[in-house]
């Protein structure tokens, strides 16, 4: 599946994040000792179900790196706009391209595994459109001052997610309508009146389920969707003001202190090893010990016994026949007795 990056977007001075850019784009903000963006290329390049990136915004002169084939595609000036290019370049690539993967560049907290469940889990059924949200309590049990914006329904507040899957006819169909909700992303009530004041209501009152809410705004708008509920908060902590930049930079300095951690213990713990015997020396005895050698050697040197005493010399017994060596006679018959007178 073909990856779109949105990355076009540069700050204007009344915009919160406008003192740490000047003028540059946000996606290369410094984040932890890499631009914001390579952090969610790096996600991208360690997810398996991700072929290619295409990236919005920004060109080869940027210094990103990638090991897989980034596609750069020039900032087209709105967000819908970026998009709609986005898809058109995949359609060029593979016209048998069905669905692709919309992220923003401003999710650095971002994982492979993160984007392969997204990919899995969409890819069950056959629909248009699959939208992510994140729960209230699981976004701030994982990043607890982040000050997210919340949707308050009858079963649950949610925020947005900020990476999504979509059909690409998506991209051909109802663009102003598409535009006006994008254009108005973070505050929902808008959205909702924009489809209708029963969807309005139904927020406002929060008498609706997540699940009644998206029938309603699909049919609403003649379109397949279906609603992703997140338990992994990074997908929907997006960098928009900087106490939030400051939360990630943080965030992802720890990271990368475990991970250096862990890398020096492991290091260690190889250099400490004790090496292992090769099979070729498996089943090998060692030498014996020339101890006999040595004994010999040394009571050749000292003739004495036990105690440093002599030795005494054994007396040298001559036979005077063969029948003192053996009592019998020959061939082992006994000895004739002599008789006696």
């Amino acid at each position: 599946m073909y990856a779109i990056v949105t990355a076009g977007g540069i700050p204007n001075p009344e915009d919160p994040l406008y003192t740490f850019l000047k003028g540059d784009a946000k996606a290369l903000v410094d984040v932890a000792g890499k631009p914001m963006i390579q952090w969610v290329l790096d996600a991208l390049n360690a997810a398996q179900q991700v072929d290619a990136i295409i990236l919005i915004g920004l060109s080869a002169r940027s210094g990103l790196t990638s090991a897989k084939t980034i596609h750069y595609v020039p900032n087209q000036g709105r967000m819908l706009a970026n998009i709609v290019a986005g898809v058109n370049k995949a359609l060029e690539l593979d016209r048998k391209t069905e669905y692709v993967l919309v992220a923003s560049s401003d999710i650095p907290t971002l994982k492979g595994e993160m984007v392969d469940w997204l990919v899995s889990k969409c890819m069950e059924t056959k629909d248009e459109m699959y939208y992510g949200v994140c729960p209230r309590e699981v976004m701030e049990a994982r990043f607890p001052d982040s000050k997210r914006t919340y949707t308050r329904l009858k079963d649950i507040e949610l925020c947005g997610a900020d990476i999504h899957v979509t059909h690409v006819r998506m991209a051909t169909e109802r663009l102003d309508l598409w535009e006006q909700l994008i254009g108005n992303r973070k505050s929902p009530m808008r959205q909702a009146s924009l489809v209708g004041l029963s969807a309005f209501w139904k927020i406002f009152t929060h008498s609706a389920t997540l699940d009644e809410l998206v029938d309603h705004v699909c049919n609403r708008l003649g379109i397949q969707g279906r609603a992703i509920v997140w338990d992994r908060a990074e997908p929907s902590m997006d960098v928009d003001k900087p106490h939030q930049l400051a939360i990630l930079r943080a965030d992802l300095e720890k990271q990368q202190a475990t991970v250096k951690r862990a890398a020096k213990a492991a290091a260690k713990k190889v250099t400490t090893q004790k090496p292992v015997a090769t099979s070729s020396s498996k089943g090998k005895k060692a030498p014996a010990k020339k101890t006999a050698a040595k004994t010999t050697s040394s009571l050749a040197k000292r003739p004495e016994g036990a105690k440093g005493k002599p030795i005494a010399k054994a007396k040298k017994v001559t036979p005077t026949s063969s029948l003192a060596k053996h009592p019998e006679g020959a061939k082992g018959k006994p000895a004739a007795r002599k008789k006696t007178k």
